[in-house]
């Protein structure tokens, strides 16, 4: 069920106005936590000025999007932010529930139950307008942004925005219910079925599938397993291991999602610098920003595969919630990297 929201939209708008004019620079996600409501509904409020909602057709509008050229695509959750420039080609999608977006530069994983609600926005940025789609799921959180560069091909854009466009222009944004309370974990008894499973596995792949069968999730598989195969870290080793990789060059792999999508970058990082509250990679293609001081867990995992043992340095916030996954740069068939596996000690010891 839905429960559309009616706390006069004019009222939120205005106050949402104010608060970005003392405030030009904040993001939408931070202003609207500041005002109580979603980003969903402060960009639905915007309809009929720097907003349009459009039809969700997915499989329609997601191959679309290749006529744009290169985009800017944004996919977070509260402590990362990632951004990849690429072309939104070679769509597959597989069944009604899931999509992939794999090319040379971007590499993404859509989880289409969550995405709800489509708005073509063009909103001032830095003294510029930047015109976007922006993906919303249920209760208003941003699922994933697709933003214009320079050379993006802005007729496409606006052919777009004419396709798809809703008749309903409504200001309201339709919002669910409050998410439940997530599952307690599973009792310490099932370690053992954990462990057995775990060592058994032949593909990184066959994680997932593991831990949905057992009722676990990443963060309490990892806590449950035993420290000869997940081994609890500092937090603060996201530091020192993006710097330690920009050093030494190693090309590595970064996992950054929420629910609804799940965004990967594979290469090196060379320019890492902190900017108050952010740790950030800010590389031609790629950037990333880290809220660290909302990073509560940090675990190094091993896991078993017909290539040999994958390690990955993984990230986690106060509720368990991933964050985002760290590995080398890998392919199936292929060994881990030497160097990487060097990294990896030389940060976590």
């Amino acid at each position: 069920m839905t429960a559309t929201i009616h706390t006069e939209p004019a009222s939120l708008r205005q106050r949402f106005e104010t608060l970005r004019a003392e405030k030009p620079h904040t993001p939408m996600r931070e202003l609207a936590r500041l005002l109580g409501s979603s980003e969903g509904a402060l960009v639905a409020g915007g309809c009929g000025a720097e907003s349009v909602r459009l039809d969700p057709r997915w499989t329609e509008f997601i191959p679309a999007l290749t006529a744009l050229g290169e985009v800017m695509i944004l996919t977070r959750n509260e402590a990362f932010v990632h951004e990849k420039d690429g072309v939104f080609d070679h769509v597959a999608f597989f069944g009604a529930t899931m999509a992939q977006v794999v090319n040379h530069h971007v590499d993404l994983r859509i989880f289409l139950r969550h995405w709800q609600h489509l708005f073509a926005v063009e909103q001032l940025s830095h003294g510029r307008v930047i015109p976007s789609f922006q993906v919303f799921d249920a209760h208003g959180n941003a699922v994933h942004k697709i933003y214009l560069r320079s050379d993006s091909n802005r007729e496409a854009y606006r052919d777009l925005v004419t396709r798809f466009t809703s008749s309903d222009q409504s200001p309201d944004f339709p919002a669910a219910p409050p998410v439940a309370a997530p599952a307690a974990p599973k009792a310490a008894a099932d370690r053992d079925m954990l462990r057995t499973r775990w060592q058994a596995m032949k593909d990184t792949h066959d994680f997932f599938p593991m831990i949905r069968d057992l009722g676990l999730t990443r963060r309490d598989a990892n806590a449950l397993v035993g420290d000869d195969i997940a081994t609890r870290l500092s937090p603060m080793v996201i530091e020192p291991l993006l710097r330690r990789a920009a050093e030494l060059k190693v090309p590595i792999m970064v996992f950054v999602g929420n629910p609804g999508c799940l965004q990967i970058h594979t290469g090196p990082v060379e320019r890492i610098e902190r900017m108050d509250q952010w740790l950030n990679v800010l590389d031609p293609g790629f950037n990333l920003h880290i809220r660290t001081e909302l990073v509560a867990e940090a675990w190094l995992v091993r896991k078993p595969t017909l290539d040999g043992i994958v390690t990955s340095i993984e990230f986690f916030d106060a509720r368990g919630e991933e964050l985002a996954l760290f590995f080398g740069e890998r392919k199936p068939g292929k060994p881990e990297l030497q160097t990487w596996r060097d990294l990896v000690k030389t940060v976590t010891t």
